[in-house]
Protein backbone atom coordinates (compact mmCIF):
# COMPACT_ATOMS: atom_id res chain seq x y z
CA UNK A 1 0.00 0.00 0.00
CA UNK A 2 1.70 3.45 -1.12
CA UNK A 3 0.40 6.68 0.28
CA UNK A 4 0.91 10.24 -1.35
CA UNK A 5 3.45 12.27 0.60
CA UNK A 6 5.12 15.73 -0.28
CA UNK A 7 4.48 14.96 -3.69
CA UNK A 8 6.41 11.45 -3.37
CA UNK A 9 5.35 8.10 -2.93
CA UNK A 10 6.22 6.16 0.28
CA UNK A 11 5.23 3.25 1.98
CA UNK A 12 2.34 3.30 5.19
CA UNK A 13 5.21 2.08 7.59
CA UNK A 14 7.79 5.15 6.48
CA UNK A 15 4.83 7.36 6.93
CA UNK A 16 4.39 6.28 10.54
CA UNK A 17 8.40 6.60 11.12
CA UNK A 18 8.17 10.12 9.56
CA UNK A 19 4.73 11.13 12.14
CA UNK A 20 6.98 9.50 15.15
CA UNK A 21 9.84 11.70 14.14
CA UNK A 22 8.50 14.27 15.15
CA UNK A 23 5.85 13.73 17.63
CA UNK A 24 5.72 13.03 21.23
CA UNK A 25 4.78 9.78 20.79
CA UNK A 26 7.68 8.14 20.01
CA UNK A 27 8.99 8.15 23.52
CA UNK A 28 6.23 6.79 24.65
CA UNK A 29 6.48 3.70 22.30
CA UNK A 30 9.97 3.60 22.76
CA UNK A 31 9.54 2.98 26.35
CA UNK A 32 7.16 0.34 25.76
CA UNK A 33 9.70 -1.24 23.40
CA UNK A 34 12.51 -1.43 25.92
CA UNK A 35 10.04 -4.24 28.33
CA UNK A 36 10.28 -6.42 24.99
CA UNK A 37 13.88 -6.29 23.97
CA UNK A 38 15.77 -6.11 27.28
CA UNK A 39 15.66 -10.07 27.86
CA UNK A 40 16.69 -10.08 24.16
CA UNK A 41 19.71 -7.52 24.93
CA UNK A 42 21.03 -8.89 28.26
CA UNK A 43 19.95 -12.23 28.59
CA UNK A 44 17.72 -14.30 30.69
CA UNK A 45 19.65 -13.99 34.08
CA UNK A 46 19.90 -10.33 34.18
CA UNK A 47 16.70 -9.97 32.72
CA UNK A 48 15.14 -12.47 35.49
CA UNK A 49 16.36 -10.30 38.43
CA UNK A 50 15.92 -6.74 36.94
CA UNK A 51 12.96 -5.39 38.74
CA UNK A 52 11.84 -2.74 36.45
CA UNK A 53 13.28 -1.02 33.41
CA UNK A 54 11.77 1.98 31.92
CA UNK A 55 13.19 4.81 29.25
CA UNK A 56 12.34 8.55 30.72
CA UNK A 57 14.03 11.09 27.97
CA UNK A 58 16.70 9.62 26.34
CA UNK A 59 17.61 7.90 30.11
CA UNK A 60 17.67 4.21 30.72
CA UNK A 61 16.81 3.90 34.59
CA UNK A 62 17.63 0.10 35.56
CA UNK A 63 16.39 -1.11 39.03
CA UNK A 64 17.52 -4.32 40.53
CA UNK A 65 17.86 -5.82 43.84
CA UNK A 66 20.56 -7.50 43.87
CA UNK A 67 23.97 -6.32 44.18
CA UNK A 68 26.21 -8.27 42.19
CA UNK A 69 24.22 -7.44 39.20
CA UNK A 70 23.48 -3.85 39.94
CA UNK A 71 27.53 -3.58 39.85
CA UNK A 72 27.97 -5.74 36.86
CA UNK A 73 25.76 -3.40 35.13
CA UNK A 74 27.51 -0.04 36.42
CA UNK A 75 30.69 -1.36 34.77
CA UNK A 76 28.68 -2.32 31.29
CA UNK A 77 26.82 0.77 31.10
CA UNK A 78 28.45 1.89 27.54
CA UNK A 79 27.39 -1.97 26.27
CA UNK A 80 24.18 -1.19 27.28
CA UNK A 81 23.15 1.70 25.92
CA UNK A 82 25.15 0.54 22.44
CA UNK A 83 23.04 -2.99 22.57
CA UNK A 84 19.69 -1.41 23.60
CA UNK A 85 19.83 1.40 20.87
CA UNK A 86 20.64 -1.17 18.77
CA UNK A 87 18.01 -3.68 19.52
CA UNK A 88 15.67 0.05 18.98
CA UNK A 89 17.07 0.59 15.91
CA UNK A 90 18.24 4.26 16.83
CA UNK A 91 19.94 6.40 19.53
CA UNK A 92 17.41 6.75 22.05
CA UNK A 93 19.09 6.26 24.86
CA UNK A 94 22.64 8.39 25.91
CA UNK A 95 22.37 7.18 29.65
CA UNK A 96 21.82 4.31 32.27
CA UNK A 97 21.06 5.02 35.54
CA UNK A 98 21.03 1.43 38.05
CA UNK A 99 19.42 2.01 41.01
Amino acid sequence: MTYFYNMGEISLQDAINQFLQKSRLKSGIQALRIEDVWEEVMGKTVAKYTDKIQIINATLFITTTVAPLKNELLYQKEKIIERVNEALGEKTIREVVIK
